[in-house]
């Protein structure tokens, strides 16, 4: 479930680049596909390493009642995920250096070491966000900004196009997604002292807060439309709007069943949330490619 997370914001920063450039680089979309699975492998390694005292503390809580806990169950031990993220951060740079070589994109390492940066400020001291509050923030920032900025740019060469007016719409999508993910380790994320959206002010409001961020980013969507629709033309943006409405109306109407600790509820909630955002990553980064070959 970790792949769409960074998928969409890799297919809308590339498309954004295409379009950009009005042509496709199979060499820039390669390195792409190659440096997102590096940054995945890191995250979600080094995440389970960053998080073993919450797991334990969940596990202990519900031993039947949650997901497999990577240490806690004996998935993988502290060791063996600290050496593989650090092996998947050296292959993304070594990748990152390779393409900016061939690409001449001298910009781009940084980027990339911007990224790696990003999820260490929030899983791991000194700053460790995701303990002490604004790890939503830095997803938000993330997964919404850096990653399909850094894609756009790669595909493109370019680090500033109209297109980039698109990833507000994105990050409040982004946004969305992070509150969404603590809820169902309000209690654990409570007890081991983790300092969430849901933890600070509650399941009902992180709820509310998740739906408001993508209403937002619908209504974004809906004003870029018809403020620059030569950025974002109506068959774009259209059924961009209207998909995001239909799941935000779905996700209202299961809003209520996911209380604290109501799993099967929250995994419904979340699953209508990210359906939402990874299918209108499609059709965003769809329009971007048909703009790119219409150019």
């Amino acid at each position: 479930m970790s792949w769409p997370k960074l998928l969409v914001p890799t297919l809308v920063g590339q498309s954004m680049g295409a379009s950009d450039a009005a042509s496709w680089s199979r060499l820039a979309s390669a390195g792409g596909a190659v440096l997102t699975v590096g940054l995945l492998c890191f995250i979600v390694f080094l995440n389970d390493a960053g998080d073993e005292r919450v797991d334990r503390i969940k596990r202990d809580m519900f031993p039947d009642g949650c997901a497999p806990k990577t240490i806690p169950d004996g998935v993988l031990s502290r060791r063996a995920l600290v050496v593989a993220g650090t092996v998947a951060a050296i292959m993304t740079m070594f990748v990152t250096a390779l393409s900016a070589d061939a690409l001449a994109r001298p910009l781009l390492p940084w980027f990339t070491a911007a990224s790696l940066f990003i999820f260490l400020a929030y899983s791991f001291p000194p700053v460790q966000l995701n303990y002490r509050g604004g790890g939503e923030l830095l997803e938000m920032f993330g997964v919404g900004v850096v990653l399909p900025w850094l894609h756009l740019y790669l595909q493109s060469g370019s680090l500033w196009c109209g297109a980039l007016w698109c990833l507000p719409g994105l990050a409040l999508a982004s946004a969305a997604s992070a509150v969404a993910s603590g809820l169902s380790d309000e209690e654990s994320d409570l007890a081991g002292g983790k300092r969430t959206f849901v933890t600070v002010f509650g399941n009902q409001a992180a709820r509310r807060g998740v739906e408001l961020a993508l209403l937002m980013s619908c209504v974004y969507w809906a004003s870029l439309t018809r403020l620059l629709p030569e950025l974002l033309p109506w068959w774009i943006g259209g059924p961009l709007v209207g998909l995001t409405v239909v799941y935000w109306r779905a996700i209202r109407r299961c809003s209520a069943r996911a209380k604290t600790n109501a799993f099967d509820a929250q995994r419904t909630y979340k699953s209508l949330l990210h359906r939402a955002i990874w299918f209108g990553g499609v059709l965003l980064s769809l329009g971007f490619v048909i703009k790119a070959m219409i150019q």
